[in-house]
């Protein structure tokens, strides 16, 4: 199975626009066609920037994606300080994906991060779903 990393961008955009590639990466996370990883650090930041007051979600949406990630997602304890990105806040998406053995590190910036970190390829989700999904979906 496909293993992956959802940068918070990712949580953000599928929250605000429901039909876009973001959406559609969460949907495959969520639906177990994909493996989500996350660590405690992930885990806080998505809850703390989904609930900041500009992104205007009302709390159940907040509450049930949060539970849904939390119930579906495995969660791995990163093993190394990473310190790759352009943005230091991003290292925690390459620590999981490190510790999670991740295939793809889905982000909708790309800029932050190194082009492959170890075998973790970082993409786009519209990259993710012309690659990827179409080998899931049938």
């Amino acid at each position: 199975m496909i293993r992956v990393v959802i940068d918070t961008n990712i949580i953000v955009s599928a929250l605000l626009q429901p039909l876009g590639p973001p959406a559609q990466v969460l949907a495959l996370a969520i639906s177990g066609l994909i493996e989500l990883f996350i660590t405690a650090k992930i885990y806080a930041e998505y809850e703390e920037v989904i609930r900041r007051a500009k992104f205007r979600r009302e709390e159940q949406t907040i509450v049930t994606t949060l539970d849904t990630i939390r119930n579906r997602a495995h969660w791995v304890r990163p093993t190394e300080i990473v310190q790759s990105c352009s943005d230091p806040d991003d290292n925690i998406f390459l620590e999981c994906a490190d510790a999670a053995r991740a295939d793809y590190l889905v982000t909708g910036n790309q800029k932050h991060f190194p082009k492959f970190w170890k075998a973790t390829k970082v993409i786009t989700p519209r990259e993710f779903m012309s690659l990827v999904a179409p080998h899931l979906i049938r």
